[in-house]
């Protein structure tokens, strides 16, 4: 399979879990991937917090790769706790990292994929934003905030080629998230679930894979929902 032979793409937060199967899931279908972490491991390391170290690093991968044709907002920063005892500086950081510095990679990508004559942008969102759920308050906002923030970089960049979508993944098994769900909540979740089976990392990789390729040619501006159905179900 090679739906991405000869494009570029920039993938933040690959360092693991979805953002690792999402930069492996592009480079199968033959893209050239920038994985970006903090995580000194990876090879483009950086803090994707610090405007300066996001541009330096977008600079540096346009110049190896030739050019820019894919964006993905995949970074993230999460701490659960209610609202009232959550730490300043955690929410900060949250905000720093989950939608800034969505934000200051989109910046920094959109000259080149003006330069390429267009391209597509994806941003991680979540199915949480469809709920309530306790001690997620600062997490689902910040969630929220970039499915409206894909919505209107859809709506701005589309005359330019530029398609801007999301994807929103129900619950999945990573690293990360398996410090605050055990395996009691793993199965309450699978249970809720109408396909009766959890999304895997690799599920929301498929789903990115799709909407940056020429299949979706005509898909702008909309959150895809990666859930088993879980959103859709009775309470």
């Amino acid at each position: 399979m090679s739906r991405l032979a000869g494009k570029s793409a920039f993938v933040t937060g690959a360092g693991g879990g979805i953002g690792r199967a999402i930069a492996d899931a592009l480079a199968r279908e033959g893209a050239s991937v920038a994985r970006v972490d903090i995580d000194g491991k990876t090879p483009y390391q950086c803090d994707v917090s610090d405007r300066g170290a996001v541009f330096e690093a977008m600079r540096r991968f346009v110049a190896e790769a030739g050019g820019l044709d894919i964006l993905v907002n995949n970074a993230v920063y999460f701490h659960y706790a209610p609202l009232v005892e959550m730490p300043e500086d955690k929410i900060h950081r949250m905000i720093d990292v989950g939608l800034k510095g969505a934000i200051w990679a989109t910046q920094a990508a959109t000259p080149h994929l003006v330069a390429r004559g267009g391209g597509s942008i994806v941003n991680l969102s979540s199915v949480a934003v469809s709920f309530g759920i306790g001690r997620a308050g600062v997490y689902t906002s910040i969630k929220g905030a970039l499915d409206a923030f894909t919505r209107q970089q859809a709506a701005e960049l589309a005359p330019q080629g530029i398609r801007v979508n999301a994807v929103a993944p129900g619950p999945v098994s990573t690293p990360g998230s398996n410090t605050v769900i055990d395996a009691a909540g793993w199965e309450s979740r699978r249970a809720r679930t109408p396909l009766r089976r959890l999304a895997t990392a690799e599920d929301v990789a498929d789903a990115v894979v799709y909407l940056v390729s020429d299949q979706a040619r005509s898909v702008a501006g909309v959150t895809l929902k990666v859930d088993g159905g879980i959103t859709i179900a009775a309470p």
